[in-house]
């Protein structure tokens, strides 16, 4: 209502009509629940150009009458038709790097939609409020290339004695100029373009009852970057099924495919995933840049004694390395840095991954392929047949891959992995549930690391903060059991464990343009690691049920993920929020 009566009272300022008048109109909208605009266009009070006049000063919009304008064909299919059409908009003018682009209604997410690709072209839209009348002129001037297309292709029938017909087109018969020259392509184009300026590591293509919604993730939490009219969901499914080669008349079940694509001059590697949902299907892209190497430990953000303890693990010439946490916790991005250090002329590396996600040079990188029967079992027997020093595992999923990952580490061979637990000893005790004798375990397990990825602090948003009372008890309670080497070694300033932040500033996030306002950017790994010793090795062969953190602590200095991020919150790298949201998921 609060825009109706702003509407009124321009018309009364302007003299259209007067106070009274203005009561009666009002009046007359809430009896009849009728549209104001509808209302003041029926009972002819206001011509409909004069009206979008006066809508546009109040939206603080510029006006555009383009009910005798022409749009050339190469700025008029800049926006889809189908954008067009749910959105009512419509891009009608160009001057160097800006659009014009004229809306009926005043829409965040058209502009979303608009913003997004121009921006692609590094271009900037101006929009303008235009009546209902100039939008139905210009939008039929979509349908008028449409009919120069067919009656073109008509005439071209006719001349080479051919009846138009119908014809089901096959993927592979669709040549790369059909496919790209399509509106739908160039929005695929974009989305994919964005995603990977992003820094982001999946994108999601959801649709939904009214709309179809694009969202990345980014740093872990997914953003909501586009919302597209539903209308063009399944031509978008379409263009990217296309690109992964997989079969386009095939809804009913999941398939999944891969793309390569050169984008902004680099290599990226699109594992693509479709899930058929209620009347539509979804897309999932996970984004593998190959270009890049593997980042190192040091970069992940390792502490010191973790460090440590790592080079210790790797530097052994047989055993097994585990690494573990959740999913998207930054276990083979772990697993890429140790291979990178270990990468030396002297050795043979082989490995087993699903997906390879950093190409290294000197390694033997192999894909398992399930489906035709090249699992991670398989291929485990398969590289020990091949002369390898180092075998590293994608992932430890079964009990015949755990049994013969362990087999391989009894016959000299260093075999790197990871698992699904939450923390760093729930790796012994799933281990023991895939049915590996303890003998054999406590034999072979030599370091086990158990991670999680906290998003860094933007360093151009951050702002200083105090902590609440309950957050500073809680870290205060866990700095008192951290090792006192370690805080020596990480928090040197630390004055006092009851007064933490005396010498150590906290920080917020705040947000701007670098981080995409999330107040984050890129991500740091908190962890705790764990050598197994003769110690640990022997409670873990007599089957001892006191296996526990506590008694980890009393054998050797022991940093858990909680505390390792605690420091790191002490350190402004990240915040508390941050640290438990993380630990809790």
């Amino acid at each position: 209502m609060e825009k109706n009566e702003q509407l009124l009272g321009l018309l009364v300022a302007k003299q259209i009509i007067d106070a009274p008048r203005a009561e009666e109109i009002k009046k007359a909208v809430l009896k009849n629940k009728e549209d104001l605009s509808a209302y003041l266009l029926s009972q002819k009070i206001i011509d409909e150009e004069k009206l979008t006049e006066l809508k546009a000063s109040l939206a603080s919009l510029s006006y555009m009458n383009l009910t005798d304008t022409d749009v050339p064909e190469a700025i008029l299919t800049f926006l889809p038709e189908e954008i067009a059409k749910t959105y009512k908009i419509v891009c009608f003018g160009r001057d160097n790097k800006m659009l014009k682009v004229g809306l009926v209604e005043p829409n965040l997410k058209a502009m979303e939609a608009v913003n997004f690709l121009a921006a692609d072209e590094k271009l900037q839209a101006q929009y303008f409020l235009i009546s209902a009348t100039s939008w139905q002129k210009i939008f039929k001037q979509y349908q008028k290339i449409e009919e120069e297309v067919s009656s073109a292709l008509e005439v071209k029938a006719k001349e080479e004695g051919e009846e138009l017909t119908v014809v089901k087109t096959e993927t592979e018969d669709l040549n790369s100029e059909e496919i790209n020259s399509a509106p739908v392509s160039r929005i695929v184009s974009v989305i994919i373009r964005h995603a990977v300026e992003a820094r982001a590591s999946d994108i999601h293509i959801e649709p939904y009852a009214q709309e179809s919604r694009v969202r990345y993730r980014i740093d872990g939490i997914l953003h909501t970057s586009l919302t597209l009219p539903k209308s063009i969901h399944k031509a978008i499914i379409a263009r990217i099924k296309v690109l992964a080669k997989l079969k386009l008349d095939e809804t009913r079940v999941p398939q999944d495919g891969r793309i390569r694509l050169v984008v902004n001059a680099q290599e990226i590697d699109f594992r693509v995933s479709t899930l058929p949902l209620a009347n539509n299907e979804k897309v999932v892209m996970r984004i593998l840049d190959v270009s890049k190497g593997a980042p190192g430990l040091v970069e992940l953000g390792f502490n010191k004694l973790a460090l440590r303890r790592i080079a210790s693990g790797i530097a052994k010439t047989s055993g097994i390395f585990l690494v573990t946490g959740p999913t998207g916790s930054g276990k083979t991005t772990t697993l890429y840095a140790l291979l990178t250090m270990l990468n030396k002329e002297g050795v043979n590396i082989s490995t087993l991954e699903d997906p390879i996600e950093y190409e290294i040079k000197g390694i033997n990188q192999s894909q398992v392929r399930p489906k035709i029967g090249f699992s991670f079992a398989n291929g485990l027997r398969s590289l020990l047949r091949q002369d390898p020093n180092i075998i590293m595992v994608g992932e430890i999923r079964d009990e015949e891959t755990a049994e013969l990952s362990i087999n391989a580490a009894l016959t000299g061979h260093l075999v790197l992995s990871t698992l699904h637990t939450n923390d760093a000893l729930g790796a012994v005790f799933r281990l023991l549930d895939m049915k590996i004798e303890r003998f054999l375990l406590s034999s072979t397990l030599k370091t086990l690391v158990a991670q999680r990825l906290a998003r860094r602090l933007c360093e151009n948003c951050k702002q200083e903060t105090t902590l609440t009372a309950e957050a500073l008890s809680e870290i205060t309670a866990e700095l008192k059991n951290t090792p006192e080497a370690v805080i020596k070694e990480e928090l040197p300033d630390l004055a006092s464990l009851d007064n933490p932040t005396a010498n150590h500033k906290v920080y917020k996030a705040v947000g701007c343009a670098h981080c995409e306002n999330t107040g984050y950017l890129g991500r740091v790994a908190i962890a705790e690691v764990i050598e197994i010793d003769d110690k640990l090795r022997e409670i873990i062969d007599s089957g001892d049920k006191n296996l526990n953190i506590e008694m980890v602590k009393k054998i050797e200095d022991f940093c858990s993920i909680k505390q390792d991020g605690i420091i790191k919150v002490l350190q402004g790298q990240t915040t508390i929020e941050e640290v438990l949201r993380v630990i809790e998921s």
